[in-house]
């Protein structure tokens, strides 16, 4: 496929990790104004007690407008600590925490100044563990309209726009037996659940858009 755009995203959703898997060239946008609410700050997970939310405490200048590459994170509410706990107590006996938890542990010891900085390095992690090889650039100007492929604000928690190219396959979730199968959690649902075979879910869960013909 040819080019697309997203934003920055902490540990985003299977959705988004299906547009690093089927675009050639992926642009993330560095240049825009940061949107409370979204995927920038925030993902979901499957825990005992349902789906949880986990977001980062942040930072911004007393200005109405601020760029998401300038978004500090703040160490408020001791969240680190507290997303890693959720991580293990959510993740702790599926089949592959134990393999990966060593590869994640350090980014909730480390002190990560900027957000887009922490998204962009825990992004980098996860293509190499799926693996994706995927090419990423970043933006160095804002563009309201893109050319291709534009999911900025159409992977949204609080909304599902429509996005005929996604298609979220089943795979195996710890609690899926309490609470039937929670689909686009974060991607590490998927990697702790299924290890090498999240390749496989992501490739099955998008669809080119000469099948909808």
């Amino acid at each position: 496929m040819g080019n697309v755009i997203l934003s920055t995203a902490y540990l985003a959703p299977v959705q988004y990790y299906t547009k690093l898997y089927a675009y050639e060239d992926v642009c993330i946008e560095a240049e825009e104004n940061y949107l409370k609410q979204t995927y920038r700050n925030r993902c979901h997970i499957a825990s005992a007690n349902g789906m949880q939310a986990l977001s980062i405490p942040i930072e911004k200048p007393d200005t109405l407008k601020c760029l998401t590459k300038d978004i500090r994170v703040s160490e408020h509410g001791n969240w680190r600590h507290r997303h890693w706990h959720a991580l293990v107590s959510a993740y702790n006996m599926s089949p592959f925490f134990e393999y990966y938890a060593d590869d994640f542990q350090p980014f909730y010891e480390r002190k990560y100044r900027f957000l887009f900085d922490l998204n962009e390095a825990l992004r980098e992690l996860v293509c190499s563990l799926i693996p994706l090889a995927v090419s990423v650039k970043y933006s160095t100007t804002y563009l309201a309209e893109y050319e291709s492929g534009d999911y900025r604000e159409r992977i949204r928690p609080k909304h599902v726009p429509k996005d005929d190219a996604f298609v979220q396959q089943p795979y195996y979730q710890v609690f899926q037996d309490k609470y039937g199968f929670l689909p686009n959690l974060s991607i590490v649902d998927l990697l702790f659940n299924m290890g090498p075979e999240s390749l496989l879910i992501l490739r099955d869960s998008f669809r080119l858009q000469t099948e909808l013909l």
